[in-house]
């Protein structure tokens, strides 16, 4: 399940201070030169694109860069409209978006985009954190869950998806059949006569398995 990103009364305090922290040294800092190293410019290029077509709005196309693509949609307004996008007039998850520049406020709207992101069908695994976005620790994931999305709207092929289809793998569906009892009846009936009446026979003449056969 999706993680909540804020607790208790002050969250906002708790977040700014986090926000402003300098920048991280020794073990931390490798770590977080590992993940962004994960980060790839091209999807960046396609992930905008599709989410200024998918949302179908005037939106200004960032300037390129991982910093610049999450100040983009750090506010959660985007991503909002986005998931949004992907649902019938009238059937949007998200009823309210706000473009508060409260800390707090951005950040539930993160949240909101995740738990519907996940109730549309994205796999919890392939799901990003609030602070892998609000703060930037794992702009990497966040472009994962995006892929994911794109895929699953592709996939879903329900006339909501909007850009080029080739932009995202479509997923693997299985192919389930339904039989109606009637069916079911048949095949037996048809089983039946395959394997033959046993009215009648009996086990003279035959030999064993493995046994030799008596030529008389």
């Amino acid at each position: 399940m999706v993680r909540n990103a804020f607790q208790g009364s002050g969250a906002t305090l708790q977040w700014t201070k986090m926000a402003n922290r300098g920048p991280s040294y020794g073990l931390s800092r490798e770590v977080q030169e590992k993940i962004e190293q994960k980060y790839d410019p091209e999807l960046e290029s396609r992930l905008v694109n599709w989410i200024i077509i998918q949302c179908g709005e005037q939106i200004e196309h960032p300037p390129p860069g991982r910093q610049h693509f999450q100040t983009w949609l750090m506010d959660g307004t985007l991503l909002c409209k986005l998931i949004n996008s992907l649902h019938p007039k009238g059937n949007e998850p998200i009823a309210k978006i706000s473009e508060s520049k409260m800390a707090f406020k951005q950040m539930e709207q993160i949240s909101q985009f995740l738990k519907a992101a996940e109730i549309y069908g994205v796999r919890t695994t392939d799901i990003f954190q609030t602070v892998d976005l609000w703060e930037g620790k794992d702009m990497a994931a966040v472009q994962r869950t995006l892929m994911a999305l794109g895929s699953l709207a592709v996939t879903k092929d329900d006339g909501c998806y909007k850009g080029d289809p080739s932009w995202f793998h479509r997923k693997a569906q299985q192919n389930r059949r339904g039989f109606s009892e009637e069916q079911l009846r048949q095949g037996q009936n048809v089983i039946g006569l395959q394997m033959g009446s046993n009215k009648g026979a009996s086990q003279s003449g035959m030999t064993g398995y493995g046994m030799p056969r008596q030529i008389i």
